[in-house]
């Protein structure tokens, strides 16, 4: 069973696997291959899950903010000896400029502008609703309040140009980034125009993992698949 991410859809595609997918995004790009999307019920469910359709090991590949689903399937396999991996495309290599927090709040707490562009997803919008600042907030879907009490929603997915990013930071007079240590090149691109610009950037660290193995690339997810379990 895999999360559903970019590295899983590869996965999937090279290995027999089910993938999983949250569905906090109403069109998700879906992998190839068997998909369901939804919870499981906590820790409970997905042991019942696991169980009954005969998994024989999980690759955990959600996002690197996808704490508790990462959380929730390392218990289930640990309660029933299923096999667990963690594939994490590596974290950005830290530039000048930036500004390192422990949380979305302490994002919140530590803005150095007064006009922000915003790109750590909707989710956590509630976090800056208390802020003077004018944001520019870039999602897939649209935000549920509370929001600030400044801000212009900006529904897009990418990926991203430099051009592109240069061109909108301009456009909106940006004049701080925030965003989470998602890493991935799919990303990289408002980073290079932020560094282009001058401009400062938040970025939030990734929540810390549960005591598992650990892997960086599809192709060694793809050799430990192919031992896990036997």
């Amino acid at each position: 069973m895999l999360g559903g991410t970019g590295e899983a859809r590869e996965l999937a595609s090279r290995v027999p696997a089910v993938s999983s997918l949250a569905g906090r995004v109403r069109e998700p790009r879906l992998p190839v291959g068997e998909v369901r999307i939804g919870g499981f019920g906590g820790v409970d469910g997905l042991v019942q899950w696991l169980q009954d359709n005969e998994i024989h090991a999980v690759v955990d590949a959600t996002h690197p903010f996808a704490a508790r689903i990462t959380a929730n399937a390392f218990e289930a396999c640990q309660r029933i000896g299923v096999p667990f991996l963690i594939l994490r495309r590596p974290g950005f290599t830290a530039r000048p400029g930036w500004i390192w927090v422990d949380g979305v709040a302490e994002a919140a707490a530590a803005l150095p502008g007064e006009r922000v562009f915003l790109t750590t997803g909707r989710q956590d919008l509630a976090e800056f609703a208390g802020c003077p600042q004018w944001f520019l907030a870039r999602m897939v879907e649209s935000p549920e309040p509370p929001l600030p009490q400044r801000i212009q929603v900006l529904l897009s997915r990418g990926p991203f140009t430099v051009e592109g990013e240069l061109e909108l930071m301009r456009e909106h007079r940006i004049d701080v980034l925030v965003t989470k240590d998602s890493g991935g090149a799919m990303t990289s691109a408002k980073l290079d125009a932020a560094e282009q610009l001058g401009i400062p950037v938040v970025v939030v660290r990734r929540p810390p993992l549960p005591p598992a193995e650990v892997v960086a690339t599809v192709d060694e997810a793809v050799r430990w698949s192919g031992t896990a379990g036997a």
